[in-house]
């Protein structure tokens, strides 16, 4: 039997299809949360997750010019965050860390960034606020998972200030800086959405929890989600995570409470969706679980990532030709996908094709538009290239 499990997952994520903001009408949570079958274990505290070490705020200090003009510090800014160190930052998709920990080990995914940034405008007194950018749907698979990723970003207002008897003035520019690992997002022109700190703070929680989960660490990941949801109550992410807990541990009834107040929480909650319909054809309801179902699949057939996220199923499961079925429909909804083109070049390797795995890996290798991605790619076709010419 397959299952899919779909998890809220800020990676590039998490968090697509998950509302930020409370609903027009309190709503009352369901009495799940109080389970003795999870042992507490600390996490990290929302001061933890924004605080700059002494050490890091002074080097800050000292790179900044400290000038009224705020393009100018904002830049610097930028330089700071990127530059500073003698490793670059990287994008690393599963690397949710905090402010001090972003900076220390330059590694970062879309929230870590977004972190640190907002942590060092803070520090400057820049107004900065964070935003849910509204991407399609995108599926990462990690140890059997499909994790959903969504995209945030920081953006800082260009504010001069400046301080003289006593009175400080401000000087308002038009415009304002965006701080984003992803060009694309904002090529593209994707709706955003401000969010607060503690939505944020709720976002990474989940993570957490989703990397707990996977790696089967049940206690871990149920003291991150609860987290979440204790910072930010009305963020349906956390509720449909902590459904997925609640179901992989045979608590079927809560992990439907969770899924349905998910989906209260924001009708647009797909992933949500999905695993009630899981849930609903696993207690014999498959009536109901297809009508869910069959919704999802119509919405989603228009989206790239989507049938990447099909091709990806199909190909783990040796389904070769299903597979590249799917990574061609998503070439026809985006040429640009380096996604797709490495799903058909490892099928077609996979099948013994390796003239047809070696075109389509070059042009993975040229879509790519993160280092990360560009340098695996290269690995691979070093490798590949050693294998042919052997």
């Amino acid at each position: 039997m397959n299952i899919k499990l779909f998890i809220c997952f800020c990676s590039v994520i998490y968090l697509a299809g998950c509302q930020s903001t409370s609903p027009s009408a309190p709503l009352t949570p369901p009495d799940i949360l109080n389970n003795v079958s999870f042992e507490h274990q600390p996490v990290e505290s929302v001061e933890e997750i924004f605080s700059l070490s002494p050490e890091i705020i002074n080097q800050f200090h000292q790179s900044i010019h400290h000038t009224p003009d705020a393009k100018i510090i904002t830049r610097e800014l930028l330089t700071f965050i990127f530059e500073s160190s003698t490793n670059k930052l990287n994008y690393v998709s599963g690397s949710t860390l905090t402010a001090n920990q972003t900076f220390s080990q330059q590694n970062a995914n879309c929230l870590s960034l977004s972190i640190l940034a907002h942590a060092l405008a803070e520090e400057l007194g820049l107004d900065s606020r964070f935003q849910r950018v509204y991407i399609p749907e995108y599926w990462a698979l990690d140890q059997g998972f499909n994790m959903l990723t969504g995209h945030v970003n920081l953006k800082i207002n260009r504010q001069a200030f400046e301080s003289q008897d006593g009175v400080t003035r401000f000087y308002n520019y038009a415009d304002s800086l965006t701080v984003d690992f992803d060009p694309n997002s904002r090529e593209q022109g994707f709706p955003t959405q401000f969010i607060d700190k503690s939505v944020i703070a709720a976002m990474f929680y989940n993570n957490k929890g989703a990397q707990a989960l996977v790696n089967q660490q049940y206690d871990r990941a149920f003291s991150y989600f609860k987290a979440g949801i204790d910072i930010a109550p009305h963020y349906s992410g956390s509720w449909g995570n902590v459904g997925i807990l609640f179901k992989l541990n045979n608590q079927y009834s809560a992990a439907e409470q969770a899924y349905q107040f998910a989906i209260k929480l924001d009708e647009d909650n797909n992933t949500a969706k999905g695993n009630l319909a899981i849930l609903l054809s696993l207690t014999g309801r498959e009536e109901q679980a297809k009508v869910i179902q069959d919704e999802l699949e119509l919405k989603r057939q228009s989206n790239p990532y989507y049938h990447i996220a099909k091709g990806n199923e199909a190909y783990i499961h040796n389904e070769y030709q299903m597979a590249m079925r799917h990574y061609r429909k998503a070439l026809t909804l985006d040429k640009k996908s380096h996604e797709s083109y490495f799903g058909l070049a490892r099928s077609y390797y996979q099948l013994g094709d390796t003239k047809l795995a070696e075109r389509y890996l070059k042009q993975a290798h040229k879509s790519a538009r993160f280092s990360f991605d560009i340098e695996r790619y290269q690995s691979k076709l070093s490798h590949l290239s050693a294998a042919i010419n052997y």
